[in-house]
């Protein structure tokens, strides 16, 4: 591990969506996430997008105003962006290329690990219970990590 990525946490990045049959779970599961292991270890990292079935029509400020007041997020929500297509944001472009696993649906999960590497990608019907224990393992190799160097 790097110097720099001492201090760099695991993060979950997903693209989100306000009115999509996995908007519930996924926001539920991703705040008790973030509640959980964050946020030196650990953060999610939201991306509002309206690509999929236009189910995040709302402005950046409604989409952070609902998720906070409905699901409590703590996590970063960025702007709303695309994720697809000729006009995709550099960060999804990465990833997509990276993990050569593409979003075809509303919350695809991409796990970076501290060097920003994409560790794995799943789609909206793999739960976020379902990739917690690799989560929890990466943040457990930090902490260990840090213990050591006291």
């Amino acid at each position: 591990m790097t110097r720099e990525a001492q201090h760099r946490p695991v993060s979950l990045v997903v693209n989100v969506a306000s009115e999509c049959g996995f908007t519930e779970e996924h926001y539920t599961d991703l705040q008790q996430l973030q509640r959980d292991f964050g946020p030196y270890h650990f953060n999610v990292l939201a991306f509002p997008c309206n690509q999929f079935g236009q189910q995040e029509p709302g402005s950046d400020k409604e989409i952070d105003s609902f998720v906070r007041r409905v699901y409590g997020v703590s996590f970063p929500l960025f702007s709303k962006i695309a994720v697809v297509g000729s006009g995709a944001n550099n960060v999804y472009k990465y990833l997509v290329e990276s993990s050569g696993k593409e979003p075809d649906w509303n919350f695809w999960k991409y796990l970076i690990d501290v060097n920003g590497k994409v560790v794995n990608a799943w789609g909206p019907t793999v739960s976020v219970k379902e990739i917690r224990p690799l989560i929890a393992d990466m943040v457990r190799q930090i902490i260990l990590k840090k213990k050591e160097e006291l």
